[in-house]
């Protein structure tokens, strides 16, 4: 057998993981590579780990053709809450080349997943909104927040501020302060959720909340409400929206505890008031009427992560980066 080639964390930021400008070029070419059939995703297996609904492990696989030339497995556990020493979710990917089978190798795709989830946020705050936002909100001060709030200062430098939030200040501070020498867009803390969404034309929804805090008062015209984390979003929110899009829409609103899917499954929302999805804004090119209330529901694509950990495989390769694990 041939040698796999085993990537961290630590190798894919040095391969350049979180090139923002290049990881919207993949989420692009990995939709139209998904509309023309030339990649492709099947129904997540999910296994419960106890009776908390976020304690979950899913089997995620994907191919994606054309350079990418992958196929792949997502193994990620999510847990309620970070152990001492471990993230709430850790992953694994492995590859083998699409054409011929030859296993490529295994990285760490916390950071993977997290970086696509954010770039997804920024392909559709660019595709939605008429004009650039003047303020983002961020709500949370996990893994999923902290790649939005980079994403944010590296694509959206001219913003007026970036307002912040979390349930738990002490981790919110944690957050500003591990960016702070960073430049960019000032960063402001809150106390309270109304105030950190008061002047936000962009609401990133980025917690692990199980049940619904942002409520229908959030909606209004012209502002773009995106939802990554857990269940964050009241119906009512939902309801009140003019135009409800998503990343995709697929067998996973059967099972998924996003908010959306939720509303589906309760009867209180259909597939056919779905605006638009990923393919027909960036290939269709569609757009929402002007001033019209925004919802965003990111339910998070695995084949985003096989076309990521594909590319930077073969960089890996073609640079000596990462571990060979030895063959049989």
């Amino acid at each position: 057998m041939m040698p796999m080639r085993y990537l961290s964390t630590t190798d894919l930021l040095q391969l350049g993981l979180m090139d923002w400008p290049t990881a919207l070029r993949d989420v692009a070419a990995t939709i139209r590579l998904l509309h023309s059939g030339d990649a492709g995703m099947v129904p997540e297996s999910v296994m419960s780990l106890g009776l908390d609904p976020r304690s979950k492990a899913y089997g995620l696989p994907a191919f994606v053709g054309g350079g990418y030339d992958a196929a792949g497995l997502k193994w990620t556990l999510h847990r309620p809450a970070a152990a001492a020493d471990r993230p709430a979710i850790t992953s694994t990917t492995l590859l083998n080349a699409l054409s011929d089978g030859r296993p490529l190798g295994m990285a760490e795709s916390a950071l993977i997943t997290r970086v696509r989830t954010a770039a997804v946020s920024a392909t559709a705050i660019r595709a939605l909104l008429s004009h650039p936002p003047r303020r983002i909100a961020i709500l949370g001060a996990g893994g999923q927040a902290e790649t939005h709030l980079d994403m944010v200062l590296a694509l959206f430098p001219a913003l007026e501020a970036i307002d912040l939030w979390n349930r738990t200040p002490a981790r919110l501070d944690a957050l500003i302060a591990r960016r702070a020498a960073v430049p960019g867009p000032e960063r402001i803390a809150h106390d309270q959720l109304s105030e950190a969404i008061a002047q936000a034309d962009v609401i990133l929804c980025c917690t692990s909340a199980p049940d619904p805090f942002v409520t229908a008062e959030a909606v209004r015209p012209g502002r773009l409400i995106v939802q990554v984390g857990f269940h964050e979003v009241t119906f009512e929110a939902i309801a009140a929206s003019d135009a409800v899009c998503v990343d995709l829409w697929g067998d996973f609103a059967d099972k998924s505890a996003k908010s959306l899917f939720q509303m589906y499954r309760a009867g209180a929302f259909c597939e056919a008031q779905v605006k638009a999805d990923l393919p027909r804004l960036l290939i269709e090119g569609w757009h929402p009427p002007p001033g019209a209330a925004l919802y965003f529901s990111s339910f998070g694509l695995n084949v985003f992560d096989i076309a990521f950990a594909a590319r930077l495989m073969r960089q890996a390769e073609a640079q000596g980066i990462g571990t060979l694990l030895p063959s049989a």
